[in-house]
């Protein structure tokens, strides 16, 4: 993988999935319990197996999908403002930029707060090694102290990229407990591995 590809977001050529609300109502689970799924994703021409595909919908959000339909949470879709490009080089572009420039690109209509949540599910791609700079925007916005984070990505062959590390610092306060990096072509047919992962952080029994 060069330096410049966005590996995260790529998905199988068939794609039928249909658009997801950005937002779920609340949960009725107890107050640091609950469980909150935030996720960024990028339809639109992406990358697949070295070559490129174009998709309605990216593999984070069909990720995100399959976890929420396996645990009780709340799921908010993190939005850019700028929204980006569905043109791949475009968005590489775009994404060298805001890593070399460490932006922190405006988001549409954040949640208000986190409080209500023990857990968060920070979910996206890998794009040149580590989470859009959106997911820094998102996560310095609020107060993790006493909540635990897992980092869950979508990627080419990067894993969780350096989203420990970064959530460690973005998130202050918060314990980086154990993360999900499922490969973008195989995303949907990863419901074994995510159902594991959900029962060994000990939010999903059964």
């Amino acid at each position: 993988m060069t330096g410049s590809e966005i590996a995260g977001c790529s998905a199988s050529p068939s794609d039928g999935d249909a658009p997801a609300s950005a937002d779920r109502p609340a949960s009725t689970t107890p107050p640091g319990k609950r469980v909150l799924l935030a996720y960024f994703s990028r339809p639109g021409e992406n990358y697949y197996y070295g070559g490129r595909t174009d998709l309605r919908t990216g593999n984070t959000e069909v990720l995100a999908r399959m976890i929420s339909g396996l645990v009780e949470c709340d799921v908010h879709r993190v939005q850019a403002v700028e929204p980006y490009s569905d043109d791949y080089d475009e968005t590489v572009a775009r994404n060298v930029r805001e890593q070399d420039a460490d932006a922190r690109p405006a988001i549409a209509g954040p949640p208000a707060s986190i409080d209500r949540y023990g857990v968060v599910l920070l979910a996206s791609p890998i794009w040149n090694i580590r989470a859009p700079m959106i997911m820094s925007t998102f996560a310095e916005r609020y107060d993790f102290r006493g909540r635990t984070v897992h980092p869950v990505t979508t990627h080419a062959m990067s894993g969780l990229g350096t989203t420990e590390r970064d959530y460690a610092t973005s998130c202050a306060g918060a314990t980086v407990g154990e993360g999900l990096a499922v490969r973008g072509e195989e995303v949907r047919k990863a419901e074994a591995q995510v159902r594991a992962w959900l029962r060994r952080i000990g939010v999903v029994q059964g």
